[in-house]
């Protein structure tokens, strides 16, 4: 039916001339619209909490998604995109929530977006093969695909969850299960190693090369120690 008002939280930029940090930008945008929204509104929110570390930035977008569910005077229509499979499992516990992923399968090895939306959570990021078709040295490529084997090395999926091929030789990669058991690698499943989490507290933008030379040093003592 008819909405009174769409509001959206989409796009990543910082505010120069105010001094605004992408996250303070998108904080302010987003709590603009939890605040002016009615039930009879149209809420659009794309990646919120990509601003900051991994597990604040989960932390707030699964606030967001139960404040909008919950709270007496909103419980208006939501789209809600995300990378963090972990909110998948709120469809369990929310019982407005509805999962939705766009499809994708493998030819030859390869991934191909359908641009086609399913039911279901997806089950594994495609970011690799992003970076592939945005013309990505090979050579990154393939160190970013032995890292993620040997990260995701203790998560089998499982046996219910294995892609067949289909009769025309594509794989048609599966929606994820309703729990989040068998998502790809959870971040609660991984203890951040010490190099991770210095990288993820380091404001490059505001380093001087003197500095960065420094943090790199720090960073190489870390991972030899490692």
């Amino acid at each position: 039916g008819l909405v009174d008002r769409i509001f959206t939280r989409i796009g990543a930029q910082d505010d120069i001339a105010t001094g605004q940090s992408t996250f303070m930008v998108e904080m302010t945008e987003t709590a603009a619209l939890l605040m002016q929204s009615t039930p009879r509104s149209l809420i659009i929110l794309d990646e919120v909490g990509r601003g900051t570390s991994t597990y604040d930035g989960m932390a707030i977008a699964r606030a967001v998604v139960e404040y909008i569910h919950n709270e007496p005077r909103l419980g208006c229509r939501t789209l809600f995109a995300t990378h963090y499979h972990e909110l998948t499992a709120l469809d369990a516990e929310l019982p407005r929530v509805r999962n939705f992923h766009m499809a994708a399968v493998e030819r030859d090895g390869r991934v191909v977006f359908l641009h086609e939306l399913r039911p279901g959570g997806a089950d594994r990021s495609y970011g690799i093969h992003v970076a592939e078709l945005a013309g990505i040295p090979a050579s990154v490529i393939r160190r970013a695909n032995d890292l993620l084997a040997e990260l995701e090395g203790h998560t089998a999926r499982p046996m219910d969850q294995r892609v067949e091929p289909s009769s025309d030789g594509e794989r048609v990669l599966p929606p994820a299960p309703s729990t989040a058991g068998s998502m790809q690698l959870s971040l609660f499943d991984l203890v951040p190693h010490p190099v991770v989490e210095y990288l993820r507290r380091l404001r490059i933008e505001e380093l001087t090369p003197l500095e960065a030379l420094n943090r790199l040093a720090e960073l190489q003592r870390l991972a030899q120690e490692g």
